[in-house]
């Protein structure tokens, strides 16, 4: 501990007791480190030896991130029971030592410690006083106590009679460009939603500033905490709308020691796939349409073609007629065995494979004059193995039943989609097939590939060609270890050189199997590599906005439909977005999921949200907006750009940039590159540096995110919806810049300077 002198005696406790925690982590983490140390030192030992450490460095990286994480922030919190009982809370949960069974600082999750978050004065939850312990790095800045048992007269000199204080702090501090996690600050209706039962589909819904998507956050968190086996095995999938908000909200569940959580937006979903082209609003919309299901299964049963009219075949100086009423039949029969395209192609081979036989058979083995058969079993078998070596058989075959890849088939079909949409349909969504893909596009291509499937012998001939990669890089190794071996006992007696090497216990097959078996990756790391994972538990952040199509491919990472939904349709924007949660979950699970409000705003100032209600009022005058814990006294301004936008967006900038904290200004993204020129050290891209001091964005990318003060320009350009997200990001102050004419509740909602 420093000489750092506290003037009384509870500051300088709460400091020995920290100090004694941090200790206890300081040899956690040396002895993580020494075992992650030690086991890379194994380095040159047989492939055996380097997969367990391999699983060593993974378990201990795994505890050196935890315990990185907390540090600097592992304790906050204290409550004190009617008993005389005290337990501290934390981020994680420590025991002095590994024989002690009652820890000594207390995991926020535990059930131990909810009374710091659900105790009140009138239901006091057995608690006296609840502290709250404000560090810097890993000193005791302050203490801030509530009294829940008034009838205790006992007083520490730090009571915080309104109880808000540590909110309060936590509201009005500057921003990082990064969410901060709430653990310290957790509210009661915001702890009933994070300990919600894992099972079932719980829709979360609250207007801007509400804490959704850190409650649903916090709750990934506490799931993984309560069902850590099922969950650390399944893991945790959590979608949000773009590359940026996954940017700022990627550090929260580092900090209270989760990182066994995959993050990705609906684009990066399908494994090999990167989304980076954009769509129309008019494309987007056509694409997410439920509708699209059907029409991409007409898309692959009308690959499964009829010859026209006929396909003729030489077969040993006979030619076989495969007319479209033969293949009918093969097609149907196929068909009816309800497989995938790619999967049933073996059965469309087998059927017209017979086809072909039978018509050989007959053809050669049928007696002239009473026409009985010549042929037993064993030349009927003969002839199909002959046929089946026949390259015009298998080029009739990809004529008829091709294997198709699912970007193939997207591809082609959004390049010609002629006839399968109405004219206005095809014209939004036609483009060249070596065009980029959308985010929209990834649904389809997940619906593709759950129509096509895949070959199973195919699938069969790739394993069984790793396979022998590995075993013949096993015997390498094992090959090394032999020729290292008779160097090191070269010129010994023989009596002095029996000694057993890796080559006389194992050999090679054995052991390519351990190594095949011992897959080191995370399972957030297997999940995004795997289109068919089943997760464990789904978070989806602005709901609201997905498509019916990105519904379908989420809900296959599903099957048990344990997910937790966050979002508000008053901030529907996309073009394909649904926006009721009733026609989101219907086709899935009917009227069984719950849902909850959160009511409470805690981001935005009420000035600013009375600017904001005005404008969706203007066209929903039944609106009701989240109410304001908090006033600044700061009314935002509006303002007529004179003398030129990108002019007037530099001077108000440098009048809105704070002294500490973020500025956003939100813009039109056509007028991004002009603004960006005026502005130093300001960069237009579709992936932000939420960090720099000032950023440029436009209103999608802004959804749930905010920022100390926001610069809002040319309103009109916006709808409703991407208005009110753009005008509720601010913390502190709002300004609004335009040269055209005002929405509604804009021009009558504020006074001007």
């Amino acid at each position: 501990m420093s000489n750092t002198e506290f003037p009384d005696d509870e500051l300088r406790h709460e400091q020995e007791f920290i100090d004694g925690l941090y200790a206890r982590v300081d040899v956690l983490r040396g002895e993580a480190e020494t075992s992650v140390s030690d086991a890379l030192a194994q380095g040159d030992k047989p492939m055996q030896a380097r997969l367990e450490r391999d699983i060593l460095v993974a378990e201990r990286s795994g505890l050196l991130a935890a315990l990185n994480a907390v540090d600097g922030s592992l304790c906050f919190g204290r409550i004190d029971l009617a008993d005389g009982t005290k337990h501290h809370i934390g981020r994680i949960g420590l025991r002095e030592d590994d024989t002690e069974r009652t820890p000594v600082l207390i995991d926020w999750r535990a059930d131990v410690a909810r009374p710091f978050y659900l105790a009140t004065g009138h239901t006091p939850m057995g608690l006296r006083r609840r502290r709250h312990i404000a560090t810097e790095g890993r000193t005791v800045a302050s203490l801030h106590d509530e009294i829940l048992d008034l009838g205790d007269a006992t007083r520490t000199g730090h009571e915080d009679p309104g109880g808000d204080d540590v909110l309060l702090a936590a509201l009005n501090s500057a921003r990082t460009g990064r969410m901060s996690d709430i653990v310290q600050t957790i509210q009661a209706e915001q702890d009933e939603i994070i300990r919600a039962p894992h099972r079932g589909v719980l829709v979360v819904e609250g207007g801007p500033g509400t804490g959704k998507t850190a409650v649903a956050l916090h709750r990934a968190a506490y799931l993984l905490y309560e069902h850590r086996e099922l969950l650390a095995r399944r893991a945790v999938l959590i979608v949000g709308p773009n590359p940026a908000f996954l940017g700022y909200i990627g550090e929260v569940l580092p900090s209270l020691g989760e990182t066994g959580v995959l993050l990705a937006t609906v684009g990066e979903l399908f494994p090999g796939v990167r989304a980076t082209a954009a769509d129309t609003p008019e494309a987007a919309a056509v694409k997410g349409r439920a509708g699209m299901a059907d029409v991409l299964a007409a898309v692959v049963r009308d690959r499964q073609a009829l010859p026209d009219p006929v396909i003729a075949i030489e077969h040993d100086r006979e030619v076989l007629m495969l007319d479209d009423g033969l293949v009918g039949v093969a097609r149907d029969r196929t068909r009816a065995a309800g497989l995938p395209h790619n999967a049933a192609r073996e059965h469309f081979e087998g059927h017209i494979l017979n086809t072909l036989t039978e018509l050989y058979a007959e053809r050669v083995g049928t007696d002239p004059y009473d026409g009985s058969s010549l042929l037993d079993a064993s030349d009927i078998t003969q002839i199909r193995d002959e046929i089946a070596e026949n390259p015009e058989v298998w080029s009739a075959i990809d004529r008829l039943w091709p294997r198709i890849s699912p970007r193939r088939l997207l591809a082609d079909f959004l390049a010609e989609p002629d006839g399968y949409l109405s004219e206005a349909d095809a014209d939004a969504i036609r483009r060249p097939v070596t065009r980029a893909w959308t985010v929209a596009d990834v649904p389809l291509l997940d619906e593709a590939a759950e129509l096509l499937g895949e070959d199973g012998r195919l699938a069969r001939a790739r394993a069984e060609r790793e396979r022998e990669t590995q075993v013949a890089y096993a015997q390498g190794v094992l090959d090394v270890s032999y020729a290292s071996r008779t160097y090191e006992f070269e010129g010994l007696e023989d009596e002095d050189s029996e000694v057993l090497s890796a080559h006389d216990i194992i050999d090679a097959e054995r052991f390519a199997e351990r190594h095949e078996e011992a897959d080191h990756r995370s399972a957030a790391e297997r999940a995004a590599a795997d289109r068919t994972w089943a997760f464990g538990h789904i978070i989806v952040d602005e709901a609201q906005e997905l498509s019916p199509m990105a519904w379908r491919l989420l809900m296959r990472r599903s099957p048990t439909r344990s997910m937790t939904l966050v979002g508000d349709p008053a901030q529907t924007a996309e073009a394909a977005g649904t926006g009721s949660w009733a026609d989101i979950l219907a086709p899935y699970v009917e009227d069984r999921w719950e849902h909850t409000r959160l009511g409470v705003n805690y981001r935005t100032p009420a000035e600013i949200m009375e600017l904001a209600a005005a404008v969706v009022r203007a066209v929903d005058p039944g609106f009701e907006p989240p109410s304001s814990v908090r006033s600044t006294g700061v009314r935002p301004w509006v303002r007529r750009a004179d003398g030129g936008l990108p002019e007037a967006v530099a001077k108000a900038v440098a009048e809105l940039t704070p002294a500490e904290g973020r500025l956003a200004v939100v813009a039109p993204r056509e007028l991004h590159r002009s603004l960006a020129a005026r502005l130093d050290g300001v960069t237009a891209g579709a992936e932000p540096d939420l960090t720099r001091t000032v950023v440029l964005l436009d209103p999608r990318q802004a959804k749930g995110l905010e920022f100390d003060s926001v610069l809002v320009v040319e309103p009109s350009r916006y709808g409703t919806s991407d208005l009110y997200v753009a005008l509720t990001r601010a913390t502190q102050r709002l300004g609004v810049l335009y040269t055209e004419r005002l929405p509604e509740g804009l021009a009558e909602g504020v006074t001007r300077p």
